[in-house]
């Protein structure tokens, strides 16, 4: 459910979790240009550490775009969320720091709709901070799916394909694959 409105100056959080290559940065898309055709003053974010398509946009797997800024922070972006912005928007939440949520809380509580898409777990499959943190705080949540690259079925872990033992490691299509619960192998990424 996508909620546009509500009482003028109320502000709310809405997360987009799962995999990847679930549609979550397609999704924060999707809601951020119905915000700008409704001719809302939104702000667009990602953290630095994902240049894999581009440094000033977030672009989907499928190509999708929509021009954002870079941050090396949580604390950042509160600094460079402007006063009269209504719509805030962030990908891959998973790469920020633990001060995400109460920097979320803070410009919800400002009045802003802030709607923060990331992995809700590692290559591992434990939970991947600070989205369990979003999650419990958000108003709304919207969980994405991928399709099992091994069997077709709905697809809710990110599998490792390459070995290594560092939490982030940023890659897309041969560094990593969805995986259904049944043909997800934690073991294979380490």
């Amino acid at each position: 459910m996508e909620v546009t409105q509500s009482r003028p100056g109320a502000g709310w959080i809405e997360v987009i979790a799962g995999s990847m290559f679930s549609g979550k940065s397609e999704e924060l898309i999707r809601r951020l240009r119905r915000a700008q055709i409704a001719r809302r003053k939104v702000q667009i974010f990602k953290p630095n550490i994902d240049n894999r398509y581009g440094e000033d946009h977030i672009i989907s797997h499928s190509e999708m775009r929509i021009a954002s800024v870079n941050l090396s922070s949580s604390r950042e972006l509160l600094e460079q969320v402007l006063p009269d912005t209504e719509v805030v928007g962030v990908d891959e939440a998973q790469f920020f720091d633990v001060e995400l949520p109460a920097v979320c809380s803070t410009l919800a509580d400002q009045g802003k709709r802030v709607i923060v898409a990331g992995l809700d777990q590692d290559y591992l499959g434990k939970p991947f901070e600070p989205i369990p943190q979003l999650l419990a705080i958000a108003e709304y949540i919207t969980k994405t799916l991928a399709i099992c690259m091994v069997c077709g079925s709905p697809a809710n872990h990110t599998q490792r394909l390459v070995a290594s033992s560092e939490r982030v490691l940023v890659g897309a299509q041969g560094t990593y694959e969805a995986r259904c619960r049944h043909c997800f192998d934690p073991r294979l990424g380490q």
